[in-house]
């Protein structure tokens, strides 16, 4: 007898779980540009930021975290590497993000809506820190003797005087959404999809903590920070298990069903091997009516026995039968059910 499998298999997105596609698209460009006003609005506090800068690194030397220039000096070694850190950093930060919920929604709904919940409170508490704790990056930083590589080797999405800049606000370091982000589209992903590769997702954070060092945009502290408030953020919006965890079919036998030609109940243990995978109704429903005394009948396959109701003589440990004395059981024959 064949049975279906009981591996997980990708299934067909919950569109009832979708929210409408032009609320969801009003909502998250809403959010992106009040972070992006409510940045520009931190930004001036230049001798703040400065003095917060050097608060920072100190506490980063006095706990013996490795130097952000350990990880320069690696990129520095070659113009196309550190080239290429650059337009990492510039180009993949806001497209990964935006893909990941555009995915998500289409076709893992139930994941996108706590993730977009997790992003947006994510987001919101680090605006609130950027407002609360202005920030200048290392490579501002005179004492760090970083090189600003954006400036110096391009691209850059930064203008050349930070006090002046109408694009961004270079004051606001602390703590890396670039980080957070890229954190936050690796668990999402790993917790949304079932392959066995999906471990590799964590490349994308990886690869963005070294470049946000590498090219003097964040100090290590700032990444700490983030995922600490990542970490919040996931316990209060949790997300969906993993889809490996969601309940697959239950086990079944496959070519089996009643006379009438309505299907089996599903049972999740392997059919009873009371002959071909019936159950015990079936079983009782090829019991003829009308004879008291004894069981006739022959049993041909599982789909030939018709769809009647259990006889009150099939009780719970098999078929009674009584004879003229009102006592006596008659003996087992073919097709009964012991």
């Amino acid at each position: 007898m064949t049975y279906a499998r009981t591996e997980p298999t990708d299934q067909e997105p919950d569109i009832r779980a979708r929210p409408p596609l032009v609320r969801e698209f009003l909502l998250v460009a809403g959010l992106f540009l009040a972070y992006k006003f409510g940045r520009r609005a931190a930004n001036g506090h230049v001798e703040e930021a400065f003095r917060n800068a050097g608060n920072v690194w100190d506490l980063e030397r006095a706990l013996h975290l490795p130097g952000e220039g350990a990880v320069q000096g690696l990129l520095l070694h070659s113009q196309p590497l550190i080239h290429a850190a650059n337009t990492y950093y510039a180009a993949v930060h806001f497209p990964a993000t935006a893909l990941f919920l555009v995915w998500l929604y289409w076709r893992r709904p139930r994941h996108y809506v706590r993730s977009r919940r997790v992003l947006a409170a994510l987001t919101a508490a680090a605006l609130a820190l950027h407002l609360l704790f202005p920030l200048a990056p290392p490579r501002m930083l005179p004492v760090a003797g970083l090189v600003d590589t954006g400036q110096v080797y391009g691209p850059t999405v930064y203008g050349q005087t930070p006090a002046t800049d109408t694009m961004a606000n270079q004051f606001a370091a602390m703590p890396s959404l670039h980080v957070g982000w890229a954190v936050m589209v690796a668990v999402g992903l790993i917790l949304a999809t079932r392959s066995r590769w999906r471990p590799l997702w964590l490349l994308h954070p990886a690869l963005t903590l070294l470049v946000v060092v590498g090219t003097a945009n964040h100090y290590w502290l700032d990444a700490i920070v983030v995922g600490a408030m990542l970490a919040v953020a996931l316990a209060v919006f949790r997300l969906p298990l993993s889809a490996r965890t969601d309940p697959a079919d239950p086990a079944r036998p496959l070519g089996w069903g009643r006379g009438d030609g309505s299907a089996v109940p599903a049972y999740r243990s392997p059919a009873p091997a009371y002959a071909g995978g019936a159950s015990p109704r079936d079983f009782a429903s090829a019991v003829p009516a009308g004879s008291a005394g004894s069981v006739t009948g022959s049993v041909t396959g599982p789909g030939s026995f018709a769809a009647a109701g259990v006889p009150p003589s099939f009780g719970a440990s098999g078929p009674a039968t009584t004879g003229a004395d009102g006592g006596s059981r008659a003996p087992a024959r073919a097709g009964a059910v012991r």
